[in-house]
């Protein structure tokens, strides 16, 4: 199916979408705690479509990353990712999707707010895979907005692999206080499968991907923009650290 199909067929899944239960769902979780499951979507050839594409770009352009970060506390980074200049470079699916405004617009009713693409081109949209004992992203916050992550294979999650989050904080790079952060506060956690998608408030959420056990992790993360974003005077070293050439 090639991007113009695969577009109309998300056009079609979002005009069925307006007011039904799950988008209400999705919209009150999302609000609530900054974290909901949208698997619905999208419909199965796109997500077949999007997972196809991954497994060829991780394949070909993924770069091993062993890092740990100041910005967030000295967390760790323990991944393979692919950068947005290679899925730009070689790929088409995503990068169409990502430029949809149908989709922005179907993600800015489930946010409650407009959804802008990203001002800042490496953070549009980027593929991660873990694959080893103890890879993860590990805690942190990101410079805009919204995250749109396509979950395109985890193991169970006794394997680990799964989110976890701490809605309502603050990021202060040149101080993060990272374990100030779990006091008073819960963590939540976010069991997830293959095919599932879904949105978070990552600039307000500190959130981590727990360590695997055993398995593969392997996701398509969109990042998007609110309007307040704009006006904020935003440095980049947590992304030009992680996403920096080999």
């Amino acid at each position: 199916m090639n991007t113009t199909a695969l577009l109309a067929a998300l056009t079609e899944r979002f005009s069925a979408l307006a007011e039904t239960a799950e988008l209400v769902r999705a919209s009150r979780e999302f609000r609530e705690s900054g974290f909901t499951t949208i698997g619905f979507l999208a419909p199965d050839t796109v997500k077949a479509a999007v997972r196809a594409e991954a497994e060829a770009l991780i394949t070909a352009h993924g770069i091993r990353r062993e890092l740990r970060l100041a910005e967030t506390g000295h967390t760790p980074r323990r991944m393979r990712n692919t950068r947005r200049s290679e899925i730009h470079r070689h790929g088409t699916v995503i990068p169409a999707l990502y430029e949809s405004e149908e989709l922005r617009h179907a993600v800015a009713a489930i946010a409650g707010e407009p959804v802008l693409r990203c001002p800042y081109e490496p953070e549009q949209f980027v593929i991660t895979e873990l694959t080893a004992s103890g890879d993860t992203h590990g805690w942190h916050w990101d410079d805009y907005s919204f995250a749109l992550v396509w979950v395109l294979d985890c193991p169970p999650v006794e394997e680990g692999g799964f989110v976890q989050y701490v809605p309502n904080t603050v990021w202060n790079k040149e101080n993060p206080r990272l374990h100030s952060q779990f006091i008073g506060r819960s963590i939540i956690s976010a069991e997830l499968r293959p095919d599932d998608l879904y949105l978070m408030r990552t600039d307000t959420s500190l959130h981590r991907v727990y360590p695997l056990r055993s398995g593969r992790r392997l996701i398509l993360n969109m990042a998007y923009a609110a309007h307040r974003d704009l006006d904020k005077t935003l440095s980049h070293e947590t992304m030009d650290t992680l996403w920096a050439p080999s």
